[in-house]
């Protein structure tokens, strides 16, 4: 059967001062007043069944995950006691999945994506769904066409066309310097296509590849699966994620995968708008703007003389006020504020660490 996952953990560092601990990126409602989670979730409406709908997420957050979702079952959501990367976020869940449905075919989806429009999303994501039901070997992800050389994505290397519009992937290519960035870019869409993060896989099939790719996290994950319905579950998962590899699937799985003669990696393109909410230039993109081009999230603001700055609070009270400002990032929340420039927003990753490493956990 058809499953549906998002994979909801990530601390969000790059969206400090607003994406904290203990109140996360996916839960903060600063689209349109929705949490990047809700919109994730609102997309699945009519691709699967309730029912069939998981989230993954740290469990700490399970209470604020599942008031969020609204109606979801205590069962649909699956807790990470610590954060151990992609790789186990899915390895996890399809454990657990194909515990309970063995021919689970299983899409994967983060809550770091605004996508539209929605019904021509869910038609590209069931042809991934068709083509791993025809091709249980295939591993599915969805490419997006490059905007720019960005060194933030990863790149797939795209192959020979087959069915249902995919294209074999040659190469997974992560995160490259700036120089091979823009050859990638220049080379076109035909080419080379942002990796989105997005899959489709039957779970049996993932298992395997870990088991074969990285043996020690498949044991982990068979010892998880083995005990989660048993009175030790909670134990056996204390205990055993947190040895768990920390690494990608897009690493650990599809890379080796793309070169393996018994599984097929295949691309589907995602011709569609795409935002991957992982940084303030990038939420700008989701604001209204006024005629300067600043991005507006803040109730109570007066700009003078200001262009391209995006300014967000999470105090509808408190007013920004600017004179001469451009190209700048400002973020107001009760007890931390954020001032940069919008060049320079992916350095706000390591303030966020320089921020805890200084004070402790008050600010982070």
């Amino acid at each position: 059967m058809r499953h549906a996952l998002i994979l909801g953990g990530g601390s969000g560092t790059r969206l400090w001062p607003m994406s904290r601990r203990a109140a996360p990126k996916p839960l903060l409602p600063f689209i349109g007043g929705k949490s990047l989670l809700e919109i994730a979730a609102d997309r699945l409406a009519g691709l699967v069944p309730p029912n069939r709908r998981t989230v993954c997420a740290a469990e700490e957050h399970r209470e604020a995950t599942l008031a969020v979702l609204g109606g979801w079952a205590e069962d649909q959501f699956l807790g990470e006691p610590v954060g151990r990367d992609t790789l186990s976020a899915v390895g996890f869940s399809a454990a657990i999945l194909a515990r309970r449905d063995p021919e689970a075919v299983i899409a994967v989806f983060t809550a770091d994506h605004v996508i539209e429009p929605v019904a021509e999303f869910q038609e590209i994501v069931a042809r991934g769904y068709a083509l791993v039901e025809r091709s249980p070997e295939t591993l599915v992800t969805f490419g997006i066409a490059p905007t720019a050389a960005s060194t933030g994505y990863g790149y797939l290397e795209l192959g020979d066309a087959i069915e249902g519009g995919a294209r074999l992937v040659r190469q997974f290519r992560e995160k490259p310097g700036a120089a091979a960035a823009a050859e990638y870019f220049n080379a076109g869409p035909e080419r080379y296509l942002w990796n989105s993060g997005m899959f489709v896989w039957r779970a049996a099939t993932l298992l395997d590849a870990i088991r074969r790719f990285r043996p020690r996290v498949h044991e982990g994950l068979a010892r998880i699966a083995q005990a989660w319905d048993t009175p030790q579950r909670a134990a056996v998962l204390e205990e055993t994620y947190p040895t768990l590899e920390r690494i990608s699937v897009d690493f650990a799985v599809m890379e080796p995968a793309s070169r393996d003669s018994s599984l097929r990696v295949a691309a589907i393109p995602m011709p569609l708008r795409w935002l991957d909410v992982g940084s303030w230039p990038m939420f700008a993109k989701t604001c209204t703007t006024d005629e300067n081009g600043n991005a507006l999230a803040a109730e109570t603001r007066i700009l003078v003389g200001t262009s391209n700055t995006l300014v967000a609070s999470s105090d509808p009270k408190h007013l920004i006020a600017t004179v001469g400002c451009e190209d700048l990032v400002i973020v107001h929340t009760p007890d931390a504020t954020l001032i940069c420039r919008a060049d320079s927003a992916e350095a706000v990753k390591e303030l966020q660490r320089l921020v805890a490493e200084r004070f402790g956990g008050e600010y982070v």
